[in-house]
This record gives structure tokens, C-alpha cells and sequence, in this order.
């Protein structure tokens, strides 16, 4: 039998690679057992669901609906809707949305008795607080009006209270990125250091972070020169999760035929690797790209950290491990690459998302543009 018990509740299906975790909410109204399983691709993931419905937070409705409230509601969207259809990082966060900032300010309001005064109330609170900034808050204006109006699908609500409120207007983030000449310097100083893997993967290819944590050698085809873009390790809370990609665009394939650097780099790194998993009792090869002096795969946050703190020593401009993706894209379009092309190297979903996404750096695009046709006009 594939499937064996890990745990009580928690077993493991080696063949089909998926943890299967039961939730037993005891007898329906009818008398009859009330158990549910869901799958789960990582181990961590499963384990935090189960502790978290063990522990008292699995959704369920009261029977009354109109006694129910909104923090009630929300739970069960949560465990019921959420929980089983979406990435755990996208669980994660929509329940720190609402366990620190929505409950504690409308979770006790009757779920029927929810205006859309208090809802923008709770908005202009939020902004007023100046802890969050308006995009933040207009996340929160999307998980509202998501949440509600499947409470109206289920004939909960009469109507969705958040399509009558004002949403958090969103500002264009600014984009750090580096110009050319910044970028060899980052080249220059980095070299040797274990970032410059990391430096030379958001640079030459604009991958995310996670996709740089989760680059396993088996993703890698050295013969044909390919890189496949599957897998992407990074954080909920405390919690380490890898998973896949969040749309199927970001799952892709990227040449590095004519990357002779970074070629060289992946094949020294691989080298070292299995020169130290020959040498050192305590080494382990985990299959990862990118790993620490024990062969584990290195935790996201360290990355960002390290990087923060070498930009900082070394005197270079700010710019994050993400702002190398950004620098990426500027570079690709200034080299007039066409905007659906960089974006499917980029796996975004639709050209419309690289447009809104990096808006300003493309916007020096236009403006090259109006000052080529004003020097035609000056000059005849």
C-alpha cells in the first residue's frame, strides 16, 4: 500500500508524492461522520493545517446564520474556500489580514448588519494609522470584497457591502533598478562571494528570489544550455514552503546558451559541491543551486538579508534582490526588446501586467520617443 500513516490524522502517499490529512468534525446534524481529507504537495504545509484545525480553527458555520458575524464568516471562507484551493502563502497572509487587522476592528459586527459605511471607516482608520500604506489597504479592499461576495453567491448577504464603498486608491510603487555601469560595479564586488550566484541569476535571467532559492541541478540541462523554472521556496511566517510557481506562465524555460559567465559560475559552483560531498563527512548534497557551507538549501530571508547588508557595505546604490529583476527588464527594454517578449521571459501571465508593473522604467522608453520626434522637428 503507497499510502502509510505519518501521524495520527497525517499520511504520506509515496507513489502520487502527496500528504493526506483528516479532519474529523465529529457527526452532522443527521448523525452521520463528518470527515475530510485534503492533499497537500509539502509536508510543512499539511502539518500546519492539521494544527490549526486541532487547535480550534477550523471553519465551521454556526447553524443560525443571522447570529453569524463577519469574524465568524471569514474563518470559514478561510479553512473552507481558501485553505483548500489556494497556495499556503496565500492562506498565510489573508489570515494575518484578518487576524490583525480586520477582526480586531469589524469582526463583531453581525455579518447582516455590515454597511458599507463601516467598511469604509475601517479603510480611512487604517490610513489614518499610517502604519500601512494605501496599496496595503486596497489588498484588504480585495480580500473584503472576495470573502463577502461569496457570502452573497451563497445567499448569505442580500447583496456584497464592499461594491458600495470607495476603495483605497493604489500608487505606482517606485522601481529600483541599476543602470549598466552600476550593474558591472555590483559584478566586480560580488565576485567570489556566494551572492553573486544570486546576483547573476536576477540579473541575467529576472528571476524572483523564491524561483533563485528553489533552482535545483535537475533543473538544469547543461547540454542544451536550458533552465527550467519550476519551483519557487519561500516563507510563510516562520515556515520555509516551496511550491509551484503561482500561474503556469512563471513555470517556463530560459536559454543561457550564450551566458558564458554564467555558465562558468553554475559549472564551478556544481564542481565545488561535489568536491565537498566527497571530502566532508558532514556535508550533505541536497540538489540544490543555491546552498550554505553544509549543502542545505539557504533560507529566502537570509538571502535578502545578506544582499541588504553587502549593498550596504560596499558603498553601492540601494537596490534589493528583486530590484535585480527590476534592472533586468530596464535593461531588456532598452535594448527594444518587445514588451510581450520580456515578459514571457520575465513568466508573467499577460503583457499587461509587465506594462503596470514597470510603468516608470518603461516610461523612459516614451520619453526617448518624444525626444526623438522633437529633434526631427527642430532639425527638418
Amino acid at each position: 500500500m503507497a499510502r502509510k500513516a505519518i501521524k495520527k490524522n497525517l499520511a504520506y502517499d509515496d507513489k502520487k508524492r502527496l500528504y493526506y490529512v483528516c479532519f474529523n468534525y465529529g457527526t452532522d446534524a443527521d448523525g452521520r461522520r463528518d470527515r475530510r481529507v485534503r492533499t497537500f504537495t509539502d509536508l510543512a504545509e499539511a502539518e500546519m493545517a492539521l494544527e490549526q484545525f486541532q487547535s480550534g480553527r477550523g471553519g465551521r458555520l454556526p447553524c443560525d446564520s443571522s447570529r453569524l458575524t463577519l469574524a465568524e464568516w471569514l474563518e470559514y471562507w478561510l479553512e473552507e474556500v481558501i485553505a483548500p484551493n489556494r497556495a499556503y502563502t496565500t492562506y498565510y497572509c489573508y489570515r494575518s489580514v484578518i487576524k490583525n487587522h480586520v477582526n480586531p476592528a469589524m469582526g463583531r459586527i453581525r455579518l447582516n448588519h455590515l454597511e458599507p459605511w463601516h467598511i469604509q471607516k475601517y479603510y480611512a482608520q487604517k490610513m489614518r494609522e499610517g502604519n500601512l500604506d494605501s496599496n496595503s489597504v486596497h489588498k484588504h479592499h480585495i480580500l473584503l470584497h472576495t470573502a463577502l461576495q461569496f457570502a452573497f453567491r451563497q445567499r448569505i448577504l442580500r447583496e456584497n457591502p464592499v461594491a458600495r464603498v470607495e476603495a483605497p486608491r493604489e500608487h505606482p510603487t517606485r522601481q529600483f533598478y541599476y543602470t549598466p555601469e552600476q550593474l558591472r560595479e555590483l559584478f566586480r564586488a560580488v565576485e567570489g562571494n556566494w551572492l553573486e550566484l544570486v546576483v547573476k541569476l536576477g540579473a541575467y535571467l529576472g528571476l524572483r528570489r523564491g524561483e533563485i532559492c528553489g533552482l535545483r541541478w535537475s533543473d538544469i540541462d547543461f547540454e542544451h544550455y536550458m533552465i527550467r523554472i519550476q519551483v519557487t521556496r519561500t516563507t510563510a511566517g516562520h515556515r520555509v514552503v516551496e511550491k509551484e510557481p503561482k500561474t503556469k506562465s512563471s513555470i517556463r524555460t530560459l536559454g543561457i546558451a550564450g551566458l558564458d559567465d554564467l555558465n562558468r559560475l553554475l559549472h564551478s559552483i556544481r564542481e565545488e559541491q561535489l568536491k565537498r560531498a566527497a571530502e566532508q563527512e558532514n556535508y550533505q548534497d541536497s540538489g540544490y543551486v543555491l546552498t550554505d557551507h553544509r549543502g542545505m538549501p539557504r533560507h529566502p530571508n537570509s538571502v535578502t538579508w545578506a544582499f541588504r547588508l553587502f549593498v550596504l557595505d560596499h558603498g553601492l546604490p540601494p537596490i534589493t534582490v528583486h530590484g535585480l529583476r527590476h534592472t533586468f527588464a530596464s535593461l531588456a527594454n532598452s535594448a527594444r526588446i518587445p514588451l510581450v517578449d520580456i515578459g514571457k521571459a520575465l513568466g508573467h501571465k499577460d503583457v499587461s501586467i509587465t506594462g503596470r508593473v514597470y510603468t516608470h522604467i518603461f516610461d523612459q522608453t516614451h520619453q526617448e520617443v518624444l525626444n526623438t520626434v522633437a529633434a526631427r522637428i527642430e532639425t527638418g
